[in-house]
């Protein structure tokens, strides 16, 4: 018996197969799009909107469209949104770059947790050793820090939000070493499960998807197509599935809101609130798809740094919430999740972004 968290054919088409469909998506089409200097205006839409912008909001259903989670989390939820707009507006004022290096690693923290939260959940009903746990952790860590430390180490030709926001590291040994220990627990994750005779499929899937996503896209191919592609479909499609599957599960007794007809309604609110941020983004701040938001044409491109040290902050306020809220929603102690007891000593602290 598989520890499904909906069921066989839900989580394999919307958790685990995200991460290979696109994989091999961005391999077949590796040399169009590598040729690509940047994402083109539809698939920017598409992937960076329509996923990745529309995954953040999704933790609306979680928490303040939740009217338990609403009450459990109150105070969180009034006091989180004002901290990251004052705490940004505050990087803001220390220098623009300060800020965009802040939120990238943030979330590259956010990204990086969700995979290692996935893999636990998945592993909920396993009686693990300490060292059989630490071994599985080392590896879904490393599947993600070592072609972080790749990207750090290695110039590409794309950035997490904008260039320069991640360091150079000149340090080639450093890569060295993450190899040697990414190879080594790689195959420390295979030997204890092997030994075990551990036939979890999902949490070998999650463990294969995320080493396969995250290496095609930032170390086997240096290109902004494929990296987006590779990072925000494996990253997002799994959180709203989750999302979904959370509230489905506590509200099937009573129906409402989350039954499958309702699906198309429920990722459709997401991409249209998605659509209006990324419009006040691109016509207020970038001006760099202006071609999608002709009927905001009327707001002014502001240039000024004092204004842009309040409005980026603000702008930026939606998915700063959704990393930090992350840290306390999905806490299977505390949360709720319907999953069975066994997820008690689950703990997806900032796990899933």
């Amino acid at each position: 018996m598989q520890p499904w968290l909906y069921s066989a054919k839900a989580d394999s088409v919307f958790i685990l197969a995200p991460a290979f469909v696109v994989t091999l998506g961005a391999v077949i089409c590796a040399s169009r799009a590598q040729a690509a200097a940047t994402t083109s205006p539809l698939m920017w839409l598409m992937l960076v909107v329509g996923v990745d912008v529309a995954h953040v909001y999704s933790t609306l259903y979680r928490t303040y469209l939740d009217r338990g989670e609403a009450r459990r989390y109150r105070s969180l939820l009034i006091s989180i949104p004002i901290a990251c707009w004052v705490g940004g507006v505050m990087l803001y004022a220390a220098g623009r770059m300060t800020f965009w290096h802040v939120l990238a690693y943030l979330a590259v923290f956010h990204f990086v947790r969700q995979q290692y939260g996935f893999l636990r959940l998945y592993a909920r009903r396993e009686q693990q050793t300490p060292f059989r746990r630490r071994v599985e952790g080392a590896a879904i860590y490393l599947a993600t820090l070592y072609p972080l430390i790749y990207w750090h180490t290695h110039p590409r030709r794309f950035s997490w939000f904008l260039e320069g926001d991640f360091f150079h590291l000149p340090f080639p040994v450093l890569e060295r070493v993450a190899l040697a220990a990414y190879v080594l627990a790689l195959g420390g994750y295979l030997a204890v499960n092997i030994r075990e005779r551990c036939a979890n499929w999902p949490k070998h899937l999650v463990l294969a998807g995320t080493v396969v996503s995250w290496y095609t896209g930032i170390v086997v191919y240096d290109g902004d197509l494929i990296f987006t592609a590779t990072n925000v479909v494996a990253h997002g499609v799994p959180y709203m599935a989750l999302v979904w599957f959370y509230e489905r599960k506590k509200s099937r007794r009573r129906g409402g809101f989350f039954g499958p007809r309702m699906i198309p309604i429920y990722l459709g609110l997401l991409a249209a609130v998605a659509y209006v941020e990324e419009g006040f983004w691109d016509m207020l701040v970038w001006r760099d798809h202006t071609q999608f938001y002709q009927w905001l044409a009327f707001l002014p491109q502001i240039q000024e740094p004092a204004l842009l040290a309040l409005l980026v902050p603000l702008l930026a306020v939606p998915q700063a919430t959704h990393y930090v809220l992350d840290g306390f929603i999905w806490r299977l102690r505390n949360s709720g999740l319907p999953y069975g007891s066994a997820a008690r000593n689950v703990s997806m602290s900032s796990g899933l972004t």
